[in-house]
């Protein structure tokens, strides 16, 4: 049956000499794979180049529930992405929230209000020209809401230290290594405020961002089965 529907492309992966395969998290499937001809004529309804990371579209697909690859019919951007595409900054970013969210997005089942974040998400992006340096960080932090896996970060008493593998504020020093100092448990308890529209408003070195992104990494490796080392993670390092 044929379907109309919004994805977010996360990336493509070749399939044959002809043919690519796009991996789409869909508002109405969750994440799909879809047949993408690397190349097709000018009159063409499915063109390889909308297939850009973070790229939203409209898409009419051929969906069948036990086909492992579905069919695109038509598809056509939902919005421009001008400073995406063409800005560097902006360009590192969608690259690496795109491979981020390749590992973490796995599931072929209707998630409507992660699909509506993360269109939001990419209008951010597109539109902000404060606090870069800090989006991926508000955006992962975020994520964490959708997936069911955000920290109790209601239970903070100074001293305590932040527990990555139970999610929560301790009392007392872990049984195991997976826990903030208390230092960076309270900075946790601070950071934890951050959203797109103050992210410009956290001043940090570098070192502290680095530090942060890793942080956020050991959580989501800890919650997420299988969860893999990134390949763009060093190139956002060198820019931040």
């Amino acid at each position: 049956m044929q379907y109309k529907t919004q994805g977010v492309v996360l990336c493509t992966s070749r399939y044959s000499d002809t043919f690519s395969v796009a991996h789409v998290f869909t508002r109405d499937f969750g994440r799909m794979a879809y047949l993408l001809p690397k190349s097709g004529g000018k009159k063409s309804k499915v063109k390889a180049s909308l297939f850009s990371p973070l790229s939203v579209l409209n898409m009419e697909v051929e969906h069948l529930p036990l086909r492992e690859i579905q069919r695109l019919k038509e598809v056509e951007r939902a919005f421009p992405l001008y400073e995406i595409c063409a800005d560097e900054t902006k360009i590192s970013i969608s690259f690496f929230l795109a491979e981020f969210l390749s590992k973490v997005l796995r599931e072929a089942h209707e998630n409507k209000s992660l699909f509506d974040y993360l269109k939001h998400s990419v209008h951010v992006l597109e539109e902000s020209h404060r606090g870069l340096g800090n989006f991926h960080l508000a955006f992962m932090f975020g994520l964490t809401r959708f997936l069911g896996i955000y920290p109790n970060l209601d239970d903070y008493r100074p001293g305590a230290y932040f527990d990555l593998l139970n999610g929560i504020f301790v009392q007392y020093m872990p049984p195991h290594h997976y826990y903030l100092t208390q230092a960076k448990s309270t900075y946790l308890s601070v950071f934890s405020r951050i959203n797109y529209a103050n992210m410009h408003l956290f001043r940090m070195s570098r070192a502290e961002r680095n530090a942060l992104i890793d942080y956020l990494l050991v959580y989501y490796r800890l919650h997420i089965y299988d969860f893999p080392p990134l390949k763009s993670l060093e190139v956002l390092r060198e820019l931040f």
